[in-house]
Formats: C-alpha cells, sequence, structure tokens
C-alpha cells in the first residue's frame, strides 16, 4: 500500500469473530483416525456412535461426507429430544460450521470427519486456539489464489470482508450503520450484486491504486462505538499480550507465520525496523549462478508463465505494405512432381511401353505457359475419332476409338472405365496403337 504494509492479525480475529486465541493448537491425523479413538476403533463405527447414524456409500468419499446429507438429516430437532439427541444434533452443527465457514474448501459442498476428535468432548471445544488455526487457514488461501492458475478464494471470507470494510472507510456499503458484537455480525446481511462484474473490478482496481495515507484506520478498536459493544474477556492482559506475538499458526498441516513486526502501526506503534544504509555491492556471480539453479520466482511452470508477446515478430511482417503479399518459402531439391502424378492415374499393359510422344505433347503445353489438362482435353475433342462399341474384359468396361493421331497417322486410344466415369475423359490414355498394325 502507499501508506504501508497492514494484514489481518490475532486482535482482528478476536474482535471480528470472538473466537479464543488462546489456547491448543488445532492439528491432527488426516487419514488414520485409529490413533485416536479409545479402542482403535475404525473412524465409521466411532462415526456412528457421535452422530447416531451413518451416511449412505454415495454420499461418502473416503473420509468425505455431502454437506447435502448433513442437511438433510440434521436440519429440523424434534420437540421434546432427549440430552443425547441434542448433543448429536450439536456435534453436526459444529462439524458444518468448522467445515463451511471457518475452514471451508472452494467446493462447499462436502465435509471432512477429521473433526471428530473435537466434537466427541464437547465440553472441551473451548480449550482451543479456534482464531489462530483460522487465521492461518486464511493466509494460506490467500497465499494460494496468489497463483495466476488459481481464480477462487476459500477460507473464512466473512473475516476478510469484515476487515476491508472496517479498516477502508471508503469501501463500506451504504446502510449498515449499526453493529453488535461480534463486529463482523454487522456486514450479515450484506450481497453484493453480481451484475456487472468486469466494471466493478476495474473500479475497485482504480479505487486501490488511489488510496493515500487517511484512507486506513491504524487504530481502528479505540473508537468509542466499538469499545462500546467490546466484550470485557477480549480485553484480559493474556489475550492482548497474544496479539503482538510473532509466533507460528498452526491448522494441521497449514503452518503460516504471524508477521506482526511489520505492522506495528496497528497497535498504536511506530515501524522499529532500521537499517543502515551502505552502498550495494550488487549480486556475485556465485549467487547468480545459484539463483538460476535453484530459484522460483512463481509457483506455476515457466510454460504457463511465458509472455507471448516477447516472440521475435519476422521482418517481412513489419515492412509488409498493405495489400502485399509475403513471399513463400521455397523449398530446396522438391522435383515437379505433377508429372508423377499423372502417369500414376495412367495404366499400362502388360509390355510396359513408356509413350514418349505424350510426354513430349505435356512438355510442349508446360513451355508454352497454357493449361495442359485444357489444351490436351481440347486437341483431343476436335479430332475426329470413330466410336468402337464396348467390350469388357476381366469385369472392366474397355472402349476403343480410332483418332487421327499428332503426326496425322489414324491411331486406336484405348480408354478404360474404372470405379464411375471414364478415365479417357480426362485424357487418360492407356495406349494407342497405330492402326493397321
Amino acid at each position: 500500500m502507499p501508506f504501508g504494509e497492514c494484514t489481518i492479525t490475532l486482535q482482528d480475529v478476536a474482535y471480528h469473530l470472538g473466537l479464543p486465541i488462546d489456547g491448543q493448537y488445532v492439528s491432527g491425523c488426516l487419514t488414520d483416525f485409529s490413533r485416536f479413538i479409545e479402542g482403535s476403533r475404525p473412524p465409521w463405527v466411532w462415526f456412528e456412535e457421535l452422530l447416531g447414524v451413518l451416511p449412505p456409500a454415495n454420499c461418502i468419499d473416503k473420509f468425505i461426507v455431502k454437506c447435502t446429507w448433513f442437511e438433510e438429516t440434521f436440519s429440523d430437532l424434534s420437540q421434546g429430544a432427549d440430552d443425547e439427541t441434542v448433543r448429536r444434533y450439536a456435534r453436526a452443527y459444529i462439524m458444518m460450521l468448522l467445515s463451511t465457514q471457518l475452514f471451508g474448501d472452494k467446493s462447499g459442498t462436502c465435509l471432512h470427519i477429521r473433526w471428530l476428535p473435537y466434537v466427541a468432548r464437547l465440553e472441551d471445544m473451548g480449550q482451543y486456539s479456534w482464531g489462530s488455526a483460522a487465521l492461518s487457514w486464511l493466509y494460506r488461501c490467500m497465499c494460494r489464489v496468489a497463483n495466476r492458475n488459481v481464480v477462487k478464494l476459500a477460507g473464512p471470507l466473512q473475516l476478510l470482508q469484515s476487515w476491508i470494510f472496517w479498516r477502508f472507510p471508503g469501501f463500506r456499503p451504504d446502510g449498515y450503520d449499526v453493529f453488535h458484537w461480534p463486529l463482523a455480525w454487522r456486514w450479515g446481511g450484506y450481497q453484493p450484486s453480481l451484475s456487472n462484474k468486469g466494471p466493478r473490478v476495474a473500479n475497485w482496481r482504480l479505487r486501490i491504486d488511489l488510496l493515500q495515507l487517511g484512507d486506513f484506520l491504524w487504530m481502528l478498536y479505540s473508537l468509542a462505538e466499538v469499545v462500546q459493544v467490546v466484550h470485557p474477556e477480549i480485553l484480559d492482559p493474556r489475550h492482548m499480550t497474544l496479539w503482538r506475538a510473532t509466533t507460528a499458526l498452526i491448522y494441521f498441516a497449514v503452518i503460516e507465520w504471524h508477521p506482526v513486526d511489520r505492522v506495528l502501526p496497528q497497535f498504536g506503534a511506530q515501524h522499529v525496523l532500521q537499517f543502515d544504509i551502505v552502498p550495494d555491492p550488487g549480486p556475485s556471480h556465485e549467487y547468480l549462478d545459484w539463483w538460476y539453479q535453484h530459484g522460483r520466482r512463481f509457483l506455476s511452470p515457466e510454460l504457463l508463465l511465458g509472455d507471448p508477446r516477447r516472440a521475435a515478430i519476422p521482418a517481412q511482417v513489419i515492412e509488409r505494405v498493405p495489400g502485399r503479399r509475403p513471399e513463400m518459402d521455397q523449398l530446396p531439391d522438391v522435383l515437379e512432381n505433377r508429372r508423377v502424378a499423372r502417369r500414376q492415374c495412367v495404366g499400362t499393359r502388360s509390355s510396359q511401353r513408356e509413350w514418349i510422344w505424350l510426354e513430349e505433347a505435356i512438355d510442349v503445353m508446360e513451355r508454352r505457359g497454357g493449361d495442359v489438362g485444357g489444351e490436351l482435353g481440347g486437341l483431343v475433342d476436335e479430332v475426329e475419332s470413330e466410336v468402337v462399341p464396348e467390350v469388357v474384359v476381366g469385369g472392366t468396361r474397355v472402349q476403343e476409338e480410332v483418332v487421327t493421331g499428332m503426326t496425322g497417322d489414324p491411331m486406336m486410344v484405348i480408354a478404360v472405365e474404372m470405379g464411375s466415369g471414364t478415365l479417357g475423359a480426362q485424357v487418360v490414355i492407356v495406349e494407342e496403337v497405330a492402326v493397321g498394325e
């Protein structure tokens, strides 16, 4: 930001969500639950004992259950239910709250049963540091969404939204002036519009670029309206000490750092990180060699991060004027294959004799620069011919004509029809024999 660094801290989690930040860390095993179950029972047996019902097979995927099954099964609690039934519904509600609100993924349709060890003893739920776990998960989700291949953000988004609206007064929606404890409750009925998404995104980006020093509230929680609704337990010195702790935030396999030392103005202090200014010696050759071998600036592979604009532009494109066609590249040592293609369409007798006069006629036509097929076809059309009745040889129709050849002597042309169409009409000459031979 133009006014310095700012981020969400444990203090913000305590004020906006009212979650405890002091206690045992939230962690455990994600697969082998038998290690944490008394008697090493299978996890789904323990699931049925705690919730009183087992989901059908089509709603289970390894250790994941569909949220729709939870909503249908534990949506209504009957009047006069006993204490055990109430506890089962409470366990189901807490598991849905943890999986969809605080630690939800981008799908929002599945629920992991890793929460069974926590809901097994409801009286011990307050002993865990749920606030630090939620903040750790939000840090990790914000890190992932910085990847250009990720398009959606997961995690406790109500915490992120409430922090933005409280810290940046210029970004607040109108009509939300009444609030209670916790502070995130103020924006409970806010529903952003989904229309004109592109222009709205461009507008918000511009507003962020134009932020100034006075557009951010550093000492938010000292405001009179906040002090009036704050819970007294939040102001316990034991909790306030943890707000400024530079420590690790743990949530199962996610471990993130709490960077309080970089946002001290949010706690009423000035930045104390000072460095002596020394001449920059520049990177050494050894460091540059190491960097190119092991360094990675982005999470995505270089192939996906390549800029297509870096491709060299051919000189012909730059020098080309409107309406000018670029010259085609000529392949070297490529023989003229038109004659070969014609000869492949010409059948031969068993004698395999060459028809020199036909090749010479094609060469003459090519030297003239005319249409070989058209001129040769017209030449044959103009000659006088005497049609001879068709005969069938081996299932193939053969028609003989007596025409006047190129030399003026009467010649006999044999045209063979194969499939559909007479090849003789395409000036395909099988063989010509001088009449009288």
